[in-house]
């Protein structure tokens, strides 16, 4: 059991206050630390794999003829034999005035209605979406399409610009990851000090426990439901500030509708695993603080 079962008249051998060491407070600490890295981790990890599932089979095709209606008739040419093709999901041309719109939030223009914006000659873009996984195969036979429809033009995997992106974000993520590790062991050395801490505190009732027959299991018991209780507060504090850490982070996120950061979200598994850590850290706590506590009842006698 996580919490062992020990009779009231037994438990007044030890104090019953709550909160009233440094355990809870420092456990509470590590507990909202793991949650938020945990989170951040969960956050990032679901944001590179939406990245990397956008990216992994999406091209630009790049029309720069110098005749505006050539490359219109290319551009809508392309578009039509891409979108007939067996290895392509689909095919898209890019209005200009999309373009207009986009590089008008770099030229002071909302609208990309700046005369000077439109005298621009901007190229037509072809997005194409690929099926299957055969990258290398797909490309090869889309640079032929294009070299017979718009001669001259560009290809842009969307993964030679964004993919270090991805992996710089799961970077992150895999970084997360390993300081949950470090404040979990953390927390596991807070709960076996303050186990030996008991122990030293209380030598004398454990001597006399020991002289009217208690065994090691039954002093053990008493102990760790004591040092199980003060985890679990703390722990349960931890949780309510991390909780509401992210309800405000989620709250203030929910505005983010473009972007990378749009990406980045818990999920229902992200969810749960943040609610299932607390419960783990408990029977954590409890299983290192018996085996720490019969280690060195051991030594004693």
């Amino acid at each position: 059991m996580i919490i062992p079962r020990v009779p009231i008249q037994h438990r007044r051998l030890l104090p019953d206050r709550r909160l009233a060491g440094p355990t809870p407070w420092v456990i509470a600490i590590l507990m909202m630390l793991t949650l938020l890295a945990a989170a951040a981790g969960v956050g990032l990890a679901r944001s590179a794999n939406a990245i990397g599932d956008a990216i992994a089979g999406r091209v630009t095709v790049q029309i720069v003829t110098a005749n505006p209606v050539a490359r219109a008739e290319q551009a809508s040419a392309l578009r039509r034999r891409a979108a007939a093709q067996s290895f392509v999901r689909s095919a898209r041309s890019v209005e200009q005035e999309e373009l207009l719109s986009t590089l008008g939030q770099w030229f002071g223009s909302a609208d990309g209605d700046d005369p000077a914006l439109k005298s621009l000659p901007l190229p037509a873009l072809v997005d194409i979406d690929f099926v299957g996984t055969d990258r290398a195969g797909q490309l090869a036979r889309l640079r032929q399409l294009v070299a017979e429809e718009a001669p001259g033009a560009r290809i842009i995997p969307h993964a030679e610009w964004l993919g270090p992106v991805a992996r710089l974000i799961r970077s992150l993520a895999w970084v997360a990851g390993a300081l949950v590790l470090m404040m979990t062991a953390a927390s596991a050395a807070v709960v076996i000090m303050t186990a030996r801490a008991a122990l030293g505190t209380h030598y004398a009732t454990i001597e006399m426990l020991h002289l009217i027959g208690a065994t090691d299991r039954q002093i053990t018991r008493l102990f760790q439901r004591r040092i199980a209780i003060d985890t679990a507060y703390g722990i349960a504090l931890g949780t309510a500030v991390a909780t509401a850490i992210l309800l405000l982070i989620g709250w203030q996120w929910s505005g983010v509708t473009a972007g990378l950061a749009a990406t980045a979200s818990l999920g229902t598994i992200g969810w749960a695993l943040l609610l299932a850590l607390p419960l783990l850290a408990i029977a954590l706590a409890a299983l290192t603080a018996r085996q720490t506590l019969l280690a060195a009842l051991k030594k004693i006698l």
